[in-house]
């Protein structure tokens, strides 16, 4: 049997999206029970009106159950404070203040049950002068810095993926096991609060230093790259490898080994690291053309031969597929046309599976307001439209 260590944990979601779902995602696929709190008829935005089939929704959803519930009703706000004292965490990211306006803030729910965690995850945080804007990944990626530091000097881009809303995920996952811990120990419950701002933070620390390492100058995405020595080469029959030298002697000179250039060694230009890194620009053009001539089947040997740090470049697909993925036992099998990632960590040796498919929007409606409502009060919500079932 797989090792699910929060087995017993209760978690009531009220968000939507990716930041807070993806954090109750990787605490589901770990064993805690996840009720994702929905409206009516449509449910979250992020099914995109595809119920339990778009692949968003099931990738950050599989394995929850959904409560939908009108929450701009006095009586489904009362549903909700009902069934809070059954659950361990209440986790949302709605807009700053937004729950609380409902009388479903931390104060409200804290009073229902005094060990609950209460987690809040915003785009600014609660106060200061971004608190009420609307954030979505792109804002975080903006105002954390991710666009310029992975843009080239004055001409910040886009990225391709939702590097904020992911990050933020894990920081709120983080977060909410450290006040359950704490919460074993002491018997009181907290509230934690953390946002894309913040969270995008922890992926920038490293650049954080450059700034203050470089005399102030704000880092870009070339920036590292003479301190990192790495490279990114093509060879002759068009794949590509990814090579990190760092500060070690030791690595230079498996690379030249690799090369076959012993030359370069002596070349005083690149002797040392501290000549490799003021003259790095130049060495990138010497190792391109050196790629450029054998084929990568050559080079995966030549550079495993000689024991450089490298790698190859692989797409979204090749990663899904490549030999290592298998191994780590990180992807499930596909099903209805999506592949599920299972959680980063292994418990005794063993990965957690993701486990059950996304739920229909209120699926699980009638069953979790049985828990604190008998049948005749959960009909006459449906039939009133407070509560919603598919």
């Amino acid at each position: 049997m797989q090792h699910k260590p929060l087995n017993g944990i209760r978690i009531l979601e009220l968000g939507g999206y990716i930041s807070a779902p993806y954090a109750s995602s990787l605490m589901c696929a770990l064993g805690a029970e996840v009720v994702k709190v929905e409206r009516p008829g449509t449910g979250e935005d992020f099914r995109r009106h595809k119920n339990d089939r778009s692949p968003y929704f099931i990738q950050y959803n599989a394995g929850k159950r959904s409560l939908a519930v009108d929450l701009k009703t006095p009586e489904g706000v009362e549903l909700v404070k009902a069934l809070v004292p059954r659950f361990d965490v209440v986790l949302e990211n709605l807009r700053a203040g937004k729950l609380a306006s409902l009388g479903l803030g931390q104060a409200e729910c804290a009073a229902l049950r005094p060990d609950l965690v209460y987690a809040s995850v915003t785009g600014f945080g609660n106060g200061g002068p971004f608190a009420q804007r609307p954030a979505y990944d792109t804002m975080g990626q903006s105002v954390g810095g991710l666009y310029s530091l992975l843009g080239d000097a004055g001409t910040p881009q886009l990225t391709g993926t939702i590097l904020a809303d992911l990050v933020t995920g894990l920081s709120t996952a983080t977060g909410v096991l450290a006040a359950l811990v704490g919460r074993a120990a002491s018997g009181t419950g907290q509230h934690v609060e953390t946002s894309i701002m913040e969270a995008v933070s922890t992926i920038t620390a490293d650049a954080v230093s450059q700034y203050f390492d470089d005399d102030h100058r704000d880092p870009t995405r070339r920036s590292r790259h003479p301190q990192a020595q790495n490279f990114c080469l093509k060879s002759s029959t068009g794949e590509d490898f990814a090579i990190h030298l760092s500060s070690q002697q030791k690595f230079w000179q498996c690379l030249v080994t690799a090369l076959d250039r012993h030359d370069l060694a002596e070349d005083p230009r690149f002797a040392t690291y501290p000549d490799r890194e003021r003259n790095y620009f130049e060495l990138v053009e010497i190792v391109e053309a050196e790629f450029r001539t054998r084929p990568a089947r050559e080079w995966e040997k030549r550079l495993t031969e000689a024991d450089v740090p490298f790698a190859p470049v692989l797409t979204v697909s090749g990663y899904i597929n490549h030999p290592q993925t298998e191994w780590l036992e990180l992807v499930e099998p596909e099903t209805n046309g999506v592949s599920l990632l299972r959680p980063p960590w292994r418990f005794d040796g063993t990965r957690p599976d993701r486990g059950g498919v996304a739920p229909r929007v209120g699926q699980h409606t009638r069953e979790i307001a049985g828990e604190v409502y008998d049948d005749s009060r959960v009909d006459e919500l449906l039939a009133a439209g407070v509560l919603f079932t598919d």
